[in-house]
C-alpha cells in the first residue's frame, strides 16, 4: 500500500509579528501599515504573504436560501449560566442565531457553554473562538466542546491583542492564527465562519486571504463594519476570483440610536461611520426610529450585493439598557425577516444559506 501523502508543512511564523501569525495580516493593521501593537510596522505590509497550501476541505452542498440570514451580536451581561440563558430567551424566535463574541477586556464563560445555554432556551449560536488566550491543545478542547454543545457555527479568528493597560500581567498565546484554526475546526467536523476587513491594509491582499480561509474549510465570511455596498461587491468579486467561489458572505450592519452608541462604533478601527448618516439619526425627532430605519436601509443595501446571504447586526443598538438594545435589534431583524421571498437574498449564489 503506498504511503499517504502528507500535506505540505506550514511556513514559519512571520518574524516581528506579535501574534506569531503564519497566514497574516490580521484585521488590526492601522492606517499607514502600522501594527495594532505599539504602532510598529506590520511585517505583512509591503511583502507577499504566505498562501495556504494545505489540503482543501470538502464542503457538502446546501439548499438555496429562502430568506436573508440575520445574526445578532450578543454577550451575556456577566459570566454566569443564568446570563447566558437570558441571552437565549431574549433572542429566541426572531433571529437566526446570536454571534457570541470573545472579549479581551473581561472574563467570559467559554463560548461552548454559552451556546449550550442559549440553545436550551431556543436560540442557536455562532461561537467566536480566538487564538489569543489558548494554545492549540486548549483550542482543540474548546472546539470539541462547541461540537458537543451543538453550536451552529464556530467563528474562527486570530483575535485582538490586549492593550498594555487591559488585564496587565496576562500573556497572549497566539499559537495558531485564523487559517490554521479554521483547518483544525473543519477537521473536527464543525461548520466554520471567518472574518475579513476589506479596508484594512494591505487591502489588495484581503480577497486572497479570504479565499485561503475558504480553502482551509470556512463556509461563511463575516465582513467587518466600515464598507460601502460598492466596496463590498468588489471584495466579494475579487475573493471569488482568488479561489473563494463557494464562500458565503455576511455583512456587518452598524446599529446605533444614540450619541454614545455612535461614539463607541466610531472608535473601532476601520469603521468610519458616515457623519451625515449619524447626524440624521441623532437630530431626528425620534432618534430611536431613525436609527432602526438607517440600519434596515443599510442591511437591504448589503443584501442587494451578489453573493451576500445575510447580515450581522453589530454595535450597541441602544446604550439605555439591555432591554432597549434587544428591542432595537429585534425591530431591525423582524423588518428584514418579513420581507417577501425573492428579495435581494434570493440573488445570492447557490448554497448561500445558514
Amino acid at each position: 500500500m503506498p504511503e499517504r501523502a502528507l500535506p505540505p508543512p506550514d511556513p514559519l511564523p512571520e518574524p516581528g509579528c506579535p501574534k506569531h501569525m503564519v497566514y497574516g495580516p490580521c484585521g488590526g493593521v492601522r492606517p499607514g501599515g502600522a501594527c495594532e501593537v505599539g504602532g510598529v510596522p506590520c511585517p505583512f505590509v509591503g511583502t507577499a504573504p504566505a498562501r495556504y497550501l494545505g489540503p482543501e476541505a470538502a464542503r457538502s452542498p446546501t439548499p438555496p436560501p429562502q430568506r436573508p440570514l440575520v445574526l445578532v451580536d450578543a454577550r451575556p451581561r456577566e459570566a454566569t449560566l443564568a446570563a447566558a440563558a437570558a441571552i437565549g430567551r431574549a433572542h429566541a424566535g426572531w433571529c437566526d442565531a446570536v454571534l457570541v463574541g470573545e472579549h479581551h477586556d473581561d472574563v467570559d464563560l467559554p463560548g461552548s457553554l454559552i451556546a449550550l445555554a442559549a440553545r436550551h432556551e431556543g436560540t442557536p449560536a455562532w461561537v467566536t473562538v480566538a487564538c489569543r488566550d489558548r494554545n492549540s491543545v486548549a483550542l482543540e478542547a474548546e472546539l470539541a466542546a462547541c461540537r458537543a454543545a451543538e453550536a451552529e457555527v464556530v467563528h474562527c479568528v486570530t483575535g485582538d491583542m490586549r492593550a498594555p493597560h487591559v488585564r496587565p500581567g496576562t500573556t497572549p498565546v497566539f499559537e495558531l492564527d485564523a487559517i490554521r484554526l479554521t483547518r483544525l475546526a473543519t477537521s473536527l467536523g464543525l461548520a466554520v465562519s471567518v472574518a475579513e476587513s476589506p479596508l484594512a491594509e494591505p487591502t489588495d491582499h484581503r480577497p486572497g486571504r479570504a479565499a485561503d480561509k475558504a480553502r482551509a474549510g470556512a463556509r461563511w465570511c463575516i465582513v467587518n463594519l466600515g464598507v460601502t455596498p460598492e466596496q463590498l461587491q468588489r471584495f466579494v468579486d475579487h475573493t471569488r476570483s482568488a479561489g473563494g467561489a463557494d464562500l458565503r458572505f455576511v455583512a456587518c450592519v452598524a446599529a446605533f440610536t444614540d450619541e454614545e452608541g455612535a461614539r463607541r462604533l466610531g472608535r473601532l478601527p476601520g469603521v468610519g461611520l458616515d457623519p451625515a448618516a449619524v447626524q440624521r439619526v441623532l437630530e431626528a425627532p425620534r432618534p430611536l426610529a431613525a436609527g432602526i430605519e438607517h440600519a434596515v436601509e443599510q442591511a437591504r443595501a448589503f443584501l442587494s450585493v451578489d453573493g451576500v446571504c445575510g447580515v450581522d447586526l453589530s454595535g450597541p443598538a441602544s446604550t439605555a439598557s439591555e432591554g432597549d438594545r434587544v428591542a432595537v435589534m429585534r425591530a431591525i431583524a423582524e423588518r428584514l425577516r418579513t420581507e417577501p421571498a425573492g428579495h435581494a437574498a434570493g440573488r445570492a449564489h447557490d448554497g448561500a444559506t445558514a
